[in-house]
């Protein structure tokens, strides 16, 4: 069995209740979250009517009500990457596409750096949850006859509709449009715009945003697909005539449709079936034994 030593405690210590990572270093500075916000270790982090929170307190408190929890999630995940390595564990990309693509459809509109960073959150929590399922269910046994009836019923649900996420601002006329268009071009928020021009009260409010749409839906309005086939993400389209005014619209995301045949999803659907005849939950704990780990908080 291969060792694991996590210093984690020494090297790393963790996480406001919002998830936020705490590095330490050698330096006085140390990073506070993902946006590389600095902190000096030797200032307090707070006061309060002049009284300070110094820097240790706050450590230490983070330490008390986060650490083992936190430590025990890293533990986890080094425990199924190990193990997923040594068994070649590999994830189809399009399954990972797919959960990514769903995922996206629930979530407000993001810019595109916004939307990388959570990309990238994603794929690693899906790769960890798919390959956990692939070690927890690896002596399972279900039959071929079951898994294909399961395809052949509930198949489409595995599979991704084309979408586009969209935001619109709609006026009375060309003109107003295109005094909209060329604010647009000056770098004017199409949230604010809408706000301030759009007709639609339903919308407005909310920076004209419309919401995800198969590409097949009835419910976009005339000319919205059309006009979104042609763009990019994250660019908005030229005025054009819809059917409750002139509309412009922005193209925030353009989600490609996804597809399995049975042999793609058979190993996933396999699994799933395993999990939920055997009751088992999605915890890496059965785990811990394949490994020699050691750690700061074992009894």
């Amino acid at each position: 069995m291969k060792k694991k030593f996590l210093l984690a405690v020494i090297v790393v210590l963790l996480i406001t209740n919002v998830a936020t990572l705490l590095i330490w270093n050698n330096d006085e500075n140390v990073i506070l979250d993902n946006n590389d916000t600095k902190i000096d270790q030797k200032k307090p982090v707070a006061t309060v009517n002049g009284e300070e929170i110094p820097y240790e307190q706050w450590m230490k408190s983070l330490r008390g009500n986060y650490g083992e929890e936190q430590l025990k999630g890293m533990i986890n995940q080094a425990v199924v990457k190990q193990l997923a390595d040594e068994k070649n564990i590999k994830i189809n990309d399009k399954v990972i596409a797919r959960e990514i693509a769903l995922l996206t459809s629930m979530q407000s509109p993001m810019s595109a750096e916004e939307m990388k960073q959570k990309e990238d959150e994603w794929r690693e929590d899906i790769l960890y949850r798919y390959q956990l399922g692939a070690l927890l269910t690896a002596d399972s046994s279900i039959p071929e006859e079951e898994i294909k009836a399961h395809f052949d019923e509930y198949g489409d649900q595995y599979n991704f509709q084309a979408s586009l996420q969209i935001s619109h601002i709609i006026v009375p006329n060309f003109e107003t449009a295109e005094k909209v268009k060329k604010e647009l071009d000056n770098g004017a928020s199409f949230d604010l715009l809408a706000q301030e021009y759009s007709t639609d009260e339903e919308t407005k409010a909310s920076g004209g945003y419309l919401g995800l749409f198969v590409n097949e839906s009835k419910f976009l309005p005339g000319g919205y697909l059309e006009a979104a086939s042609s763009m990019d993400e994250q660019t908005y389209s030229d005025p054009f005539q819809s059917d409750t005014g002139v509309a412009i619209i922005y193209l925030h995301q353009k989600l490609p449709s996804i597809t399995f045949e049975y042999d793609e999803i058979k190993p996933y659907i396999k699994r799933e079936l395993a999990l939920g005849e055997s009751n088992q939950t999605l915890t890496a704990d059965p785990l811990w034994d394949k490994l020699d780990i050691d750690w700061v908080y074992e009894e």
